[in-house]
């Protein structure tokens, strides 16, 4: 019988809102230590200015899918599973603000834990078209400081339009806390407002009376005058599920994960990822590709991967994929955390694995018993985050928890938000590198913030524990695995979308 070497992994989604439920995994065996001496932070230089390191971004397709190595050849395998559910049809939420629990509170079964939020949208206005071309600006409907705005030629206007056709105070846009829809209100203006080129303005035109307002839709043109157009960007505030159920609209899933083992191209090298999107779906499905290529078009190269394999340390590398992968992404007004989690063997067939990631979706590794956290938590509220945006020079004040309505610091694309405020960041956290011997046993867990929401580290390795000891003996173990840590978020009705990738990395330690 052919000798046969697995990685054991399962990538479980849910998502609330719908009820189809659809799994795929593969499994196989088990057999790992920590060797302290490996898990430094300290960052080993691979080459000189970055001169071996590719500056092209090669886009790969298949978001999720693990390979099985059979005598060293790879099968792809489709792995994604995704779990929802249908919203009640009477449920009611509260107008309420909640407040995320920290990671060490225990959850009871009558809480509903979630992230912090504010419920409400953000809007982005930017002229495409007239004398203006170029001016932005950015709403969020909380901030009630912001609204009204008013659209004009001359101050006092708050967004002063250089165009003779635009009336001194022309229009305003405003949010409507009662129908949750930000609208557009011609304030009696000369030469009319138009949405979509649909007059807006009073029928009487000149009388100077106001319109009726009209609701504004993601993509919408706001033309004022004949020369002047606005392009609407309108979304839910980053990190609200909330709206979508209070407005009875579909929470799209927004996580996407990448599966590769070894790294597509790159020899004794895997991959493991969760990019949460915001505002969409497009920037993280954009990630997902971008940044596993550039990681592997870094490894391919002899010198580098030698480096890495000689050094045990991959920073360099995984940093320098990240400024590529930012620099490669064009989405405005959207963004995706990332956590990856890169696996990597040496001559003699020890593994060793290290992390990068930004945002608040999280990983960690278990070793003969011992939990290592992985990652950093990027949301403005953590200690961490505060400490680097303080050293910016420009710090939060006290309360102050979002930034441009957003509770992450750190995060891939949202280039609209970082041109308005520099504190934003797309720097990844990298973690220490962990040596995994043959001898010990490990296993590794990934998942979004949905899973950290109602459940604490102690709680998920229980759960891991609670589920590798059930299904032991099953072909499907990992799948299973997966889904129990999974079905536990739902459970405790977790409200955000959630993604969870189960390694056992004992597998990878079984000689073929």
């Amino acid at each position: 019988m052919a000798a046969r070497r697995a990685l054991r992994t399962f990538t479980s989604r849910f998502l609330p809102g719908s009820n189809n439920n659809l799994c795929s995994s593969t499994a196989d065996e088990p057999g790992i230590r920590i060797d302290r001496s490996i898990t430094s932070t300290r960052t080993h230089r691979l080459v000189d200015k970055g001169e071996i390191y590719p500056t092209e971004c090669h886009l790969i397709e298949g978001e999720t899918h693990v390979i099985d190595v059979t005598n060293n050849k790879t099968e792809e395998l489709h792995l994604g599973s995704t779990l929802k559910r249908t919203a009640e049809a009477n449920e009611t939420t509260p107008d309420v603000k909640h407040i995320r629990r920290d990671s060490g509170e225990n959850n009871h079964n009558d809480c509903i834990p979630m992230k912090d939020i504010v419920v409400g949208s953000n809007l982005a206005l930017e002229v495409i078209a007239g004398p203006s071309h170029g001016v932005n600006r950015y709403l969020q409907s909380g901030n009630k400081s912001m609204l009204p705005v008013t659209l004009g030629r001359v101050p006092p206007s708050d967004l002063v339009i250089k165009d003779s056709e635009v009336s001194g105070k022309h229009a305003q846009i405003d949010w409507n806390a009662n129908t949750l829809k930000w609208e557009v209100v011609d304030m009696g203006s000369l030469n009319g407002t138009f949405l979509n080129s649909q007059a807006v303005n009073h029928p009487d035109v000149g009388s100077r009376h106001w319109g009726e307002p009209a609701e504004l839709a993601d993509g919408d043109i706001i033309t004022l005058g004949s020369s002047s157009k606005f392009l609407s960007y309108v979304g839910l505030s980053a990190s609200d599920p909330m709206i979508a159920r209070r407005t009875g609209k579909k929470l799209h899933m927004e996580d996407v994960n990448c599966c590769q083992y070894p790294l597509i191209g790159v020899e004794k090298f895997g991959l493991f990822g969760i990019f949460d999107g915001h505002g969409g779906d497009g920037a993280a499905k954009a990630a997902s590709r971008i940044l596993p290529q550039n990681i592997a078009n870094i490894l391919s190269q002899q010198e580098t991967k030698e480096r890495v394999i000689s050094f045990n340390n991959a920073s360099d590398v995984l940093r320098h994929a990240f400024a590529l992968t930012e620099a490669a992404l064009h989405h405005q007004y959207e963004g995706c955390t990332a956590t990856i989690l890169l696996i990597w063997s040496d001559q003699g067939e020890e593994c060793f694995v290290q992390c990068a990631n930004l945002g608040d979706s999280a990983c960690i590794v278990s070793v003969n018993g011992e939990t290592i956290t992985m990652t950093e938590d990027h949301r403005v509220i953590s200690t961490t985050e505060r400490a680097r945006i303080a050293k910016s020079g420009f710090p939060l004040k006290d309360g102050e928890s979002r930034i441009c309505g957003l509770n992450l610091g750190r995060m891939l694309g949202d280039k609209f938000l970082k041109e308005q405020d520099l504190r934003f960041s797309s720097e990844p956290h990298v973690s220490q590198v962990i040596h995994l011997t043959k001898t010990c046993s490990a296993f590794a867990l990934i998942a979004s913030d949905g899973l950290w929401d109602v459940i604490d580290t102690k709680g998920v390795v229980q759960l891991v524990l609670e589920g590798k000891q059930r299904y032991n003996e099953q072909k499907t173990s990992a799948e299973k695995v997966a889904k129990h840590v999974l079905s536990e978020a739902r459970r405790l009705r977790t409200k955000d979308n959630t993604t969870v990738i189960f390694v056992d990395l004992d597998a990878l330690r079984r000689n073929p």
